[in-house]
C-alpha cells in the first residue's frame, strides 16, 4: 500500500482533490457531496484563517482530509479503506484546535470515524439539533407550478444581485456577498443552468434552489433552498426545488439528496417540504464533542518545573 504524506491545504486546487476523494468513496454512508464542499468553502469572503485544513495523500489521491472551524469544530472524510488515518486527522485537530470543547460531526455510518472517536475519548454529544439525509430518485417528478405573474427560471449572466439579495434575506444574517457569491460560481462543480430561482412580478427573486451535481456518481445535492418570508405558503419552495430537480435528472442526475437541519428554528418548513416533494430518511449526522481540561496558572510562589500538560 503507497506511503501516506501529509501536507497543508493551499487553494482552490485541493479543494477540488478533497472534493474528488468525496466522489470516488461516494454511497449513502458518506457524509459529503462534492457540492457540499463547494458551497461550504465559498460561499463566505476572507475565511480562510479561521479554516485550518489538512489533506492526507496517498499514490498520488488524497485518502482523508480534515476542516477545522476555528475554535473548536472539525469537518472530516476519510476512505474506509485507510481507517487508520481517521486517529490521525483527529490527532491533528486536537493540536490546532483552540477551544476547551472539541466538536466533531460525522454520519451515523461513518463507522470507522465513529470508532476512531469513540477510542479518542469523544463521546456522543447532547445537542437536539443534527442534520437528516434525505434522498428521493429522479422519476415522475411533476412540472412545477407557480402563481400567475410568478416566474420560475434559472439564473441568467446578470442576475447576481438579486441572487444574492434573496439569499441575504432568506438566511438573515448571512455573509454571502456578492463577490462571495460569485467564488461560488467559478468553483467546480456549479453550473448556473441548475441555480433556480422564482422570479416575482415586482422583479424580485422570491425564492431559491441551487442544485449541484456529481455527474460521476448521478447525484445531485440541493443546497441551498429558501423562500422570502412574505412568499412562503405559496407553493413556490415545492416549485423552484421541482425545477431544479428536473433540471438536475436532465443533465444525468438519477438521483437527489438533500440536508436538512432539524429542531433548529429557520428549517421549521424543510422537513415537510422535502417529504412532500418524496424525498425520505436514510441516515443522519451525529456530534460527538470531548472537553479538553484545562491546568489553573501555577501562582507565583510555585513553580511549574515537573508540571505536565494535559488534555
Amino acid at each position: 500500500m503507497p506511503a501516506v504524506t501529509r501536507r497543508d491545504y493551499t487553494g482552490p486546487a485541493d479543494l477540488r482533490a478533497m472534493q474528488s476523494l468525496a466522489q470516488r468513496i461516494w454511497s449513502k454512508s458518506s457524509s459529503l457531496h462534492v457540492g457540499d464542499l463547494a458551497w461550504q468553502r465559498f460561499q463566505h469572503a476572507g475565511r480562510e484563517a479561521e479554516w485550518p485544513t489538512v489533506l492526507w495523500e496517498a499514490g498520488g489521491e488524497v485518502v482523508a482530509w480534515g476542516w477545522v472551524s476555528l475554535p473548536g469544530e472539525l469537518a472530516l472524510l476519510v476512505d474506509p479503506a485507510r481507517p487508520e488515518l481517521a486517529s490521525e486527522v483527529l490527532a491533528w485537530f486536537e493540536d490546532t484546535a483552540s477551544a476547551a470543547e472539541l466538536a466533531v460531526t460525522v454520519l451515523d455510518a461513518e463507522e470507522h470515524v465513529v470508532a476512531a472517536l469513540e477510542r479518542r475519548g469523544y463521546a456522543l454529544g447532547q445537542s437536539p439539533v443534527f442534520h437528516s439525509y434525505m434522498s428521493r430518485l429522479l422519476v415522475d417528478l411533476p412540472e412545477p407550478v407557480v402563481p400567475g405573474g410568478f416566474t420560475v427560471r434559472s439564473v441568467g449572466p446578470d442576475d447576481l444581485a438579486r441572487r444574492v439579495s434573496v439569499h441575504r434575506t432568506v438566511w438573515h444574517p448571512s455573509r454571502v456577498t456578492e463577490p462571495s457569491y460569485r467564488a461560488v460560481m467559478a468553483a467546480w462543480p456549479y453550473r448556473a443552468g441548475l441555480d433556480w430561482v422564482v422570479e416575482a412580478p415586482d422583479g424580485r427573486f422570491a425564492a431559491q434552489c441551487l442544485i449541484w451535481l456529481d455527474e460521476r456518481n448521478g447525484v445531485g445535492e440541493l443546497e441551498p433552498v429558501g423562500t422570502l418570508p412574505e412568499f412562503r405558503r405559496a407553493g413556490l419552495a415545492r416549485a423552484v426545488c421541482l425545477a431544479a430537480l428536473r433540471s438536475a435528472h436532465h443533465a444525468g442526475a438519477r438521483e437527489a439528496v438533500v440536508y436538512p437541519v432539524l429542531n433548529h428554528p429557520k428549517s421549521a418548513g424543510a422537513l415537510p417540504l422535502y417529504r412532500d416533494l418524496g424525498f425520505r430518511p436514510y441516515a443522519r449526522t451525529l456530534t460527538f464533542t470531548r472537553t479538553r481540561r484545562r491546568i489553573p496558572p501555577f501562582p507565583e510562589s510555585a513553580s511549574p518545573e515537573g508540571a505536565h500538560r494535559r488534555t
